[in-house]
């Protein structure tokens, strides 16, 4: 792996460590449970990983990057070389993305309503 042709030059993943393993391994067209068993750890483990719960150890990592075929940079810190993703697959991911973005927003929102008449019904009890 040539980590450090690439490590400072084009921008910097934002994603999470997580985010980043989890693309990569969708990327690499592998499961969770298929990952776990190249690593031999439980599959738990490798959702614990993607969700940013915990990370791997450094020997793990160093395996994660060399199965998904990313950069280790990469992989921690968002540096160097990532997977490749077609056009179609980068679509579908902003896609997605958004998706949930939107569907945040709706939550958000819901929720600064149920604040605001809170706070309304809880000012007039407080008046009178």
């Amino acid at each position: 792996m040539q980590d450090t042709a690439n490590i400072y030059s084009g921008r910097q993943d934002e994603d999470t460590m997580g985010g980043r393993l989890q693309r990569a391994r969708d990327a690499a067209g592998l499961s969770v449970s298929q990952v776990a068993a190249r690593l031999g750890v439980r599959s738990a483990t490798v959702q614990a990983w993607e969700s940013d719960r915990s990370q791997p150890r450094a020997n793990k990592l160093q395996m994660v990057a060399g199965l998904l075929n990313v950069g280790l940079a990469w992989l921690m810190d968002g540096l160097g070389r990532g997977p490749a993703e077609s056009g179609e697959e980068l679509i579908e991911s902003i896609s997605t993305r958004l998706s949930r973005l939107r569907q945040l927003q709706g939550e958000f929102h819901a929720i600064a309503q149920g604040l605001e008449k809170d706070f309304v019904r809880l000012a007039a009890e407080a008046r009178g």
